[in-house]
Order: structure tokens, then C-alpha cells, then sequence
């Protein structure tokens, strides 16, 4: 058995600061220490954050003044960033926020901003319900948000506006030029800003890669995690024997042979430590 690894993989720039600013937050002494939402989309971290000394909290109970927090608590906002409302009421409380949200994510807040301010209308493609969507397009106004090239098709959109478009920033890369393809054809007033993450389009590109050359591939990442879903859609495109497995506890083993070449992949969320401990699973039990 031979075990590859993509060439990239595993944490990317904003989640990596995202948790170094948890771990540097935790030396702190008597202070109540919160996290909003996942810090990332992975379970096994949040877990990891608590441990340490963080109450995650629930955006619900903040937006309906449910919540514990009183004056000079400190709050993350986590690498996806929150709704302008949110950011509102924490600061309405004094409590000293400590702005975990990826840079890529706050390029797109901006852009948008600017761009109404102008007089454009928004084209948002990605998840509506995903918390960087949420958070961003509460910025805004005048906001369409599509899926895919089926909602872009089906939309009432006016061929005669102007359109700002924007991008979530784990979108899967091809759908994307799918629907920026169909734009350009259909909305020549439309200025169209790819903002996919150079991490997400690396880590898709070299899972790809990966799974043409493989007889089996494992994508780590949390089942809820945006990237590493799109992740598993890559790898299943070029390889239908491709798994998306959390943890080394819910690795089958059954699923693998002698002399397979397993390839390994992991989204962003997904610290090294999970990855390794997958690795020497199967190594464990195949003598690799």
C-alpha cells in the first residue's frame, strides 16, 4: 500500500489565524472567553477550543439578548465573519472583539459595500444559508443570492441593471465559470469580481490531481464543512471510490486493500493532527 498525500491540503491562511488568535486569547487570566459560532467548520477544533477555556455562543441568543455577556468579556468572531447586526449588539455591550474573519471574506464585505454605494445591484453566487454568505450580504440591500447555473437561468434578474457580482469564497471553481460564462453572455452590464480563495482553488486543483492517479481517496474535513464537501465533489467527479471521513474513529477500514494507492486530502478546516492520526491508522493496519 502507498499513501499520498495532495499537495495541498489541510489549514488554510485564515483558519490557521483564526486559531492562533483562540490559542493566544487563551493565556489570558480571568476573563471570560467566547467564541462566535464554530471558530471553524470542524467539529474536532471547536471541541479543542473548549477544552481550552472558550464558551462558544449561539448568534440566536446575542440577536435575542439571551446571551451571558457582560462588559469586558472577549469575543472571536470567527474566519467566516458575522451579520452586521451581530457585530452591533456586541459592540452595544463593550465587549472587547477580537476579529478572527478571514481577510478574503472582508475584501468581499468591502467590495460589496462600495459597490451599492455606487448604485449597482449584487449578484451573491454561492450557499444562503452558509454563516460567510449570511454575514456578508447583511451588509447590503439589494442582493441577489444563486446557487448554481439552474437558479442563475430560472432568476427574474433585469438584463438592463447593473450587477456587481461576488463569490463565496469556497466556491467549487468550475460551477463558477459556468455561471460567469452564462453572465457574461446574457448580462454584458454585469462586472463580475471572482474572489474564490487562492486556498480553496489550490486545494481543489490539487485534489483533482490526486484522485486521477489513486485507487481511493480519503477527504478529512468536517460533514458540515463547506470546502471540504466541494472537496469530496472534485475528488468524486475523477474518482467514485472517494470518502469524506471526519476523524480517524470513523475511518472504515474495510474500505481499503494490500496494495491500493491511497490518496489523502483535507480541507481547510482540518488541522494536521486529525490527518496524521488517519494516516497511521491505515498504516497501522496494513503495515505501510
Amino acid at each position: 500500500m502507498e499513501i499520498i498525500r495532495a499537495e495541498k491540503m489541510g489549514f488554510c491562511f485564515g483558519v490557521k489565524k483564526a486559531v492562533e488568535t483562540c490559542y493566544e486569547i487563551a493565556k489570558r487570566k480571568n476573563v471570560n472567553k467566547y467564541i462566535l459560532g464554530m471558530v471553524v467548520h470542524n467539529k474536532d477544533v471547536v471541541r479543542e477550543m473548549e477544552n481550552i477555556g472558550f464558551i462558544t455562543l449561539d448568534e440566536e441568543d446575542i440577536l435575542e439578548d439571551k446571551d451571558p455577556l457582560k462588559k469586558g468579556d472577549v469575543v472571536i468572531i470567527r474566519a467566516h465573519g458575522t451579520t452586521s447586526k451581530i457585530m452591533e449588539k456586541l459592540k452595544r455591550k463593550e465587549v472587547e472583539i477580537k476579529d478572527a474573519t478571514c481577510i478574503f471574506v472582508d475584501k468581499i464585505k468591502e467590495i460589496l459595500i462600495e459597490r451599492e454605494h455606487e448604485g449597482d445591484e449584487i449578484i451573491f453566487i454561492g450557499d444562503k444559508d452558509h454563516p460567510e454568505v449570511k454575514g456578508i450580504i447583511s451588509f447590503g440591500e439589494k442582493i441577489h443570492v444563486l446557487k448554481n447555473i439552474d437558479e442563475l437561468k430560472e432568476s427574474s434578474l433585469d438584463r438592463g441593471k447593473r450587477y456587481t457580482v461576488l463569490t463565496q469564497t469556497t466556491l467549487n471553481k468550475e460551477k463558477f465559470q459556468e455561471m460567469k460564462e452564462y453572465l457574461e453572455k446574457y448580462y454584458s452590464n454585469a462586472q463580475i469580481f471572482d474572489r474564490i480563495c487562492g486556498a480553496t482553488s489550490e486545494r481543489q486543483e490539487a485534489t483533482r490531481k490526486l484522485s486521477r492517479t489513486c485507487d481511493i481517496v480519503i477527504v478529512i474535513g468536517d460533514l458540515k464543512s463547506s470546502n471540504s464537501k466541494k472537496l469530496l465533489e472534485v475528488a468524486l467527479a475523477e474518482n467514485t471510490n472517494s470518502y469524506l471521513v471526519q476523524n480517524e474513529k470513523e475511518l472504515d477500514l474495510t474500505l481499503f486493500s494490500e496494495n491500493m494507492k491511497v490518496g489523502i486530502t483535507a480541507g481547510a478546516s482540518t488541522p494536521e493532527d486529525i490527518i496524521k492520526k488517519i494516516e497511521n491508522k491505515i498504516r497501522g493496519n496494513f503495515n505501510v
